[in-house]
């Protein structure tokens, strides 16, 4: 099993390794990432919430690190992540399935 807490430590570092190699770069993403708070339309916890789907949903490891840690920290509980975590399982379900239908699509396309 993965130790989050170490692992989110070395991703830190490791970034801040980045940042003094291309600091723009580093920069750029805070800025990106910090944009959507400015408009206060949804709760940071909301937006950790949000987060927390989207990392699952592409498979970043540090994604979850990071975002996890945050959720937490505004406050979300383990209900509210899981609630998050099963319209995500049923999200990417879903998109599976419309795919799916994208593949049955092009083989019909292929073979008639």
């Amino acid at each position: 099993m993965l130790d989050w807490s170490d692992y989110h430590k070395q991703l830190l570092a490791t970034i801040g390794d980045i940042a003094k190699i291309s600091p723009d770069t580093v920069r750029g993403y805070g800025t990106l990432s910090n944009a959507g708070a400015k408009t206060t339309q949804l709760s940071d916890k909301t937006r950790e919430l949000i987060a927390l789907a989207v990392a699952v949903t592409r498979q970043c490891d540090g994604c979850i690190a990071v975002h996890t840690d945050a959720a937490v920290k505004h406050g979300a509980t383990r209900e509210e992540i899981m609630e998050t975590l099963s319209v995500t399982i049923s999200v990417n379900a879903g998109a599976a399935l419309v795919y799916s239908a994208r593949v049955m699509d092009a083989y019909a396309a292929k073979t008639t």
